[in-house]
């Protein structure tokens, strides 16, 4: 068991619940991100009171508010071993509809937040000797996605931060690497409407929607002190939708 600390943005989502459970049931401190208007921060914590996370405000597409909450969560539990950019939102529509600010606020909260959020992390990383910077990307950062343009742009853009970032700090003793989901079990997801989701199934090799802790157990495997020879990898977690 680890007592490291780890900070997982977007933590009070589906995915990002299930990510700061299983980091807890490792024995990683966990701290969630959250923003005020969008999530329900206190409440989210007083539902998973057992787990005794922390939360730390702020809107990590704005890099000042960014810079605040890690702050925050470093007060709360100590110096950020483990970094989870797990934050991400969807404006879709086609490109010859899309607007400035469907393109502009999918790629700020989707791929701006990984520099601002990891860039005050980095630092201390490289300081102590350890790292695991681990982003949630998408399976349509790798294969595209009709009307989704924005938020493919932003999750390939993820990978390709993940290899640059990989490359300069692994004899540093950190690993960054990208985790891809394919069509995961979430209120969102499932907000969708039973057609929709029924077409996304139908796409499944596997015949079914993933699970959200099957993301997490893969987010835990990375994190581990004994993955430091895995740097730089992109994980597919699609249930064979895309295979590269």
């Amino acid at each position: 068991m680890t007592n490291r600390v780890a900070l997982v943005t977007g933590g009070t989502g589906g995915i990002g619940t299930e990510v700061c459970i299983a980091l807890a049931n490792s024995g990683h401190k966990v701290a969630a991100s959250w923003l005020r208007g969008v999530d329900d921060g206190e409440g989210w914590q007083a539902k998973y009171a057992k787990f005794d996370f922390a939360i730390a405000e702020g809107d990590v597409s704005n890099f000042d508010a960014a810079t605040k909450m890690v702050q925050e969560a470093e007060e709360k539990l100590g110096p950020i071993d483990v970094l989870v950019n797990c934050a991400g939102i969807t404006k879709d529509g086609f490109m010859h509809k899309m607007t400035a600010d469907q393109w502009n606020a999918v790629l700020r909260v989707n791929l701006d937040s990984v520099f601002n959020v990891t860039k005050q992390v980095i630092t201390g990383m490289r300081e102590r000797g350890f790292g695991r910077i681990i982003n949630l990307s998408s399976v349509n950062g790798q294969k595209g996605q009709i009307g989704q343009a924005n938020y493919s742009a932003s999750k390939a853009g993820m990978h390709g931060f993940t290899m640059a970032l990989a490359q300069e700090s692994a004899r540093k003793g950190i690993t960054v690497n990208t985790i891809s989901p394919g069509y995961i079990n979430t209120s969102m997801v499932a907000a969708m409407g039973e057609k929709v989701v029924q077409s996304m199934v139908s796409q499944i090799p596997v015949g079914r929607l993933g699970n959200p802790d099957e993301i997490a157990r893969v987010v835990t495997f990375l994190a581990a002190e004994e993955s430091g020879f895995i740097t730089g990898a992109n994980i597919a977690i699609n249930g064979g939708m895309h295979m590269g």
